[in-house]
């Protein structure tokens, strides 16, 4: 992914000023000077057409590149068992494998989209290319959403070889010329269609799995679409095709909780300087009594070593991951954003935001969700992963968090040899809640008192302090 070339759309600049990868080269007139007697509207017009038509070729490109990856297979061993989100699952036994296919398969998707309203202040109309680290904060804070509100153990209600996204959905076209007469059978493709939609609004929590896949809808009205987390983004410094760190997503999801009135009872808390405060917690949480603590989504954003991962760490991630308070980690690969949500053995199990697909119209009636859900399990080596990533918790209430903290403080112990992942601390921060803002394009990595500073030019992040 290059963000560069959108962000220069934005800006009116060329993009060929800025470094592109192989396959922004689709276009190169983008930088020539106008021509004599041209106006300045319609230079303007020019480029936002030009703009245009390279948003669609970079979505048309990914829709390509990552929609035949994601039919490839990863292969799992059946001797050793899955984790995801805290649950184990042993491929060996049928009924264990259709399990963990279902529960798969119910996680919420979020991807690139194209054709959707155009973010305020550009002409951009797609997220391809630089809107993958918002698309797994969105992944990571929708896996927290369903803990929050649908029962424990839920799973979309459609069986996983039923569930189609848009890559397998061909269109029915009749070639006859005929209507279709009150009588006539239904074809397989759309009775097929009507089963996987239509009858999940039956079920009891279908509504609500429908009402929170739209409040990630690419609108300017969804709490937590794409408009919404740029438009939040931009206090940060952030625009429309700029490059989103985990850390920077991790503050803009905090705000997008906290400006929706959808969700009253629910807070996130971003940790600082890798420290959970808990004072800081509590004061977010607690209400007048007899009201309960509010339920909380923590977000620690750290980073796990210099240029690559510290080896060392892996088997913290591991553990942590094992959690039943985890709702996954916004990591991935060097400038390559993923969703991790469990692993088998030295591998990391992942949902792939690059696939672009079509933005869906969810003011339709029984909008179609197939989109919002993958089937195709992936994973990677650990020794891959990118070290800058930020890990996610949730607990429902007080007890749910005091349990959290002993959990979370067992795994991290694992590390404690070399140097904690993150920790808890008693008291409050210095920096006040909601004015922290991280700085950009450098670590500090803290050893006792010495302090030193790591290059992270080349890898997902803006910051980190360890």
């Amino acid at each position: 992914m290059n963000p560069s070339a959108a962000s220069a759309r934005c800006e009116g600049r060329s993009p060929e000023d800025e470094p592109m990868d192989d396959w922004l080269f689709l276009s190169s007139d983008s930088a020539s000077p106008p021509s004599p007697g041209v106006s300045r509207s319609q230079e303007t017009e020019d480029r936002e057409d030009r703009g245009q038509l390279k948003s669609k070729l970079i979505s048309a490109w990914n829709s390509v590149k990552y929609g035949w990856s994601l039919k490839q297979k990863s292969k799992f061993s059946k001797s050793s068992a899955v984790i995801m989100f805290g649950q184990s699952y042993e491929l060996r036994d049928h009924d264990e494998k259709e399990r963990f296919r279902r529960s798969f398969a119910s996680r919420l998707w979020l991807t690139y989209r194209r054709g959707f309203p155009q973010l305020e202040g550009c002409s951009l109309t797609t997220d391809s290319g630089w809107g993958c680290v918002l698309r797994t904060g969105q992944m990571l804070l929708a896996q927290g959403l369903l803990l929050h509100l649908m029962p424990p153990g839920w799973t979309w209600s459609v069986s996983p070889h039923a569930v189609k996204d848009d890559m397998d959905l061909p269109a029915i076209r009749r070639t006859d010329g005929a209507e279709r007469g009150p009588d006539a059978k239904e074809e397989p493709n759309e009775r097929g269609r009507k089963l996987s939609l239509g009858s999940l609004l039956d079920r009891p929590m279908e509504a609500t799995h429908r009402r929170v896949a739209s409040w990630f809808a690419d609108h300017p009205t969804a709490p937590f679409g794409i408009h919404q987390l740029v438009e939040l983004g931009k206090s940060s410094g952030k625009k429309a095709g700029d490059w989103y760190g985990p850390s920077i997503v991790a503050h803009i999801l905090r705000k997008a909780v906290a400006a929706s009135a959808d969700l009253p009872n629910l807070v996130v808390y971003v940790a600082q300087d890798c420290t959970i405060y808990l004072e800081d917690v509590k004061r977010l949480c607690e209400q007048p009594f007899p009201q309960p603590w509010k339920s909380v989504i923590i977000l620690v954003p750290v980073r796990l070593g210099g240029q690559d991962l510290n080896p060392s760490y892996i088997t913290c991630v591991k553990k942590l991951l094992t959690l039943q308070c985890s709702i996954g980690i916004i990591g991935g690969k060097p400038k390559h954003s993923l969703f991790f949500v469990g692993f088998q053995d030295d591998h990391v199990l992942y949902l792939d935001p690059h696939y672009c697909q079509p933005t869906v119209d969810i003011a339709k009636e029984n909008f179609p969700l197939e989109s919002f859900h993958c089937k195709y399990p992936r994973k990677m080596s650990f020794s891959r992963m990118d070290p800058s990533c930020t890990i996610g918790f949730y607990a429902k209430g007080q007890m749910d968090f005091e349990s959290l903290c002993a959990a979370v403080n067992e795994a991290l112990s694992i590390s404690a040899e070399t140097y904690p992942m993150f920790i808890f601390a008693e008291g409050k921060s210095q920096d006040e809640e909601g004015t922290y803002t991280p700085p950009n394009n450098i670590a500090y990595i803290q050893r006792k008192k010495e302090r030193r500073s790591v290059d992270t030019s080349s890898s997902m992040d803006e910051f980190v302090l360890l």
